[in-house]
């Protein structure tokens, strides 16, 4: 079986995709920063899958180094899942630009870098497939975090008309829109129960979408029909709420 590049493998989201894509006969990357601290997950998930995976160093900022990172691949992926993801923190973002770039820089511009790597690849070579952890937060700005929304806004464009310009090569793009999610960078944050999925429940929507070859999904499904109600909120009335 081919290899799945998972980018961001630290993330409970992404380990939870790992454990998916291993038990369906995949082998993997796991590719992140300091990537030695996965090595116990990665060696309890290859005796558990029986498949092979890898550790892989990655540092999303440095995108000088993607170049490097990808050509080295000792067998290039049939698919890549980029989990990558920094919420950063919003009002020292407005003050900071410091924050806000890095905010920008992880969720948007250094994945931009390394996708436009693999879209060139997988094109060449006619197959392949492209995954996108955007965010429901990039469907509509929002004053709590119109910074972090609006990467995830521009990552969500990118996979839009990277899916458009791939599609005649046979390669899939999906754009996959969580809401809530239980998750180390959600920690603390007062969520509501019905519209808060765990990860376990997110990788099985994104490998059950990815295997269809879904274009958009959103992850619980009814985040779908919240934000249609979000986005068609008159400006002059949306401006006016605290959400």
């Amino acid at each position: 079986m081919s290899y799945v590049l998972i980018i961001g493998a630290k993330s409970d989201i992404a380990q939870a995709i790992a454990k998916k894509y291993a038990e369906n006969g995949y082998n993997l990357y796991l590719a992140a920063r300091q990537a030695n601290e996965l090595e116990i997950f990665a060696k309890d998930l290859a005796i558990r899958s029986n498949q092979t995976v890898q550790c892989l160093e990655l540092d999303i900022l440095d995108t000088a180094s993607h170049p490097v990172f990808y050509n080295d691949l000792p067998e290039k992926p049939e698919g890549v899942i980029t989990a990558v993801g920094y919420l950063g923190a919003q009002d020292l973002a407005q003050s900071d630009f410091n924050e806000a770039q890095k905010i920008i820089d992880t969720n948007y511009t250094g994945v931009v870098s390394l996708l436009n790597l693999i879209a060139n690849d997988f094109e060449q070579r006619q197959y392949g497939f492209i995954v996108g952890i955007s965010s429901v937060a990039g469907d509509r700005g929002r004053k709590s975090n119109y910074i972090y929304g609006s990467a995830k806004a521009a990552l969500s464009a990118y996979l839009s008309g990277l899916r458009n310009r791939l599609d005649a090569s046979g390669v899939d793009v999906l754009t996959v829109k969580p809401g809530f999610v239980a998750t180390k960078m959600t920690a603390g944050m007062d969520l509501p129960a019905k519209l808060t999925a765990q990860p376990e429940a997110v990788a099985n929507d994104i490998y059950k979408a990815q295997q269809k070859k879904k274009n958009v999904l959103y992850t619980k499904g009814l985040w779908k029909w919240i934000m249609l109600i979000i986005k068609h909120i008159p400006e002059g009335l949306f401006k006016k709420m605290s959400i």
